[in-house]
């Protein structure tokens, strides 16, 4: 007995070694959908930037190529145009960026749309995925948030479009944040303070100067002159106004803020973005949540 506990003693050091260690926090896989080359910018450039900072990995997604998006271009010079705004600012977000060939203005929620949003979701292997919800004042949106819906549980299903692995579990599915009232009103389920990286937010949101700087598909030629201090002055205008946006949503859920970051801390957030979780997909608790948004700490 005496020879036996010798021996055990000797080994020890070498079976301990052979016993794995726990793994370490793995890689998090993010699709963000936005309707237009700027939608998920807007609403997710301050989280998708942390995580990229953290190593995960984040996509955005277009759904349409942005073609009508302005007051004076339109057709294959416009969407090309958007196209280089979006990955500059996926080059400052430390994303990256797809940009689908749907005409801008004609997203229908199609079966054959439904296989592309489910396909990029499996091909993602995502642990998250981020869309607008289906009531919005415009149906591109909209309809990209049905058709993230309704790819919702068929991620997982293997028969359905079984080219393509389906995914071993169902991801979390979060929409952005809104004002729209009916039916229901946006739930602020999940509150990100975004201080950290508000001016990398800002950098790429402003640098698509097609919707910002000269207004979109509702512009004039007034909005951005050729006169260089006017442009200045515009440019000047446009990044506090998209500032604006984010101090709104921490002020706007500020108790919510304090759910997460505590009284003390959530009261210095000067701006947020705020996601509310589908009930179509995983239902997350609050260890799971701190887990995928590991900026809480």
């Amino acid at each position: 007995m005496r020879r036996l506990f010798i021996s055990l003693l000797l080994f020890a050091p070498l079976l301990i070694s052979t016993i794995p260690s726990a793994p370490a926090q793995d890689k998090l896989r993010i699709i963000c959908f936005g309707a237009h080359p700027d939608d998920s910018e807007l609403k997710a450039g301050g989280v998708g930037t942390m995580w990229a900072a953290k190593g995960h990995a984040v996509k955005l997604v277009a759904v349409t190529n942005g073609d009508i998006g302005h007051w004076t271009e339109a057709g294959g010079p416009l969407a090309r145009r958007r196209k280089a705004e979006v990955e500059a600012a996926s080059k400052i977000y430390g994303t990256t960026v797809e940009v689908l060939g749907i005409h801008d203005g004609e997203l229908m929620p199609t079966l054959e749309n439904r296989r592309t949003i489910t396909r990029l979701i499996r091909e993602w292997k995502a642990d998250i995925v981020i869309s607008p919800r289906p009531n919005d004042y415009h149906p591109d949106h909209r309809y990209t948030g049905v058709l993230v819906q309704d790819a919702a549980y068929m991620v997982a299903v293997p028969n359905f479009m079984p080219e393509v692995p389906a995914l071993k579990s169902n991801p979390v599915f979060l929409y952005y944040s809104d004002r729209f009232q009916k039916p229901n009103p946006f739930q602020a389920d999940i509150v990100v303070a975004i201080d950290s990286v508000i001016d990398k937010k800002l950098d790429g949101v402003t640098g698509m100067a097609s919707q910002f700087y000269e207004g979109g598909a509702t512009g004039s030629a007034d909005l951005y002159p050729n006169d260089p201090a006017k442009r200045k002055e515009r440019e000047a205008k446009v990044r506090e106004e998209m500032a604006s946006r984010d101090r709104g949503v921490a002020q706007r859920f500020r108790k919510n803020l304090e759910e997460w970051y505590g009284k003390d801390r959530a009261a210095k957030v000067q701006y947020a973005e705020a996601f509310e979780i589908c009930e179509y997909g995983r239902r997350p608790d609050k260890a799971e949540i701190r887990r995928l948004f590991p900026f809480f700490d």
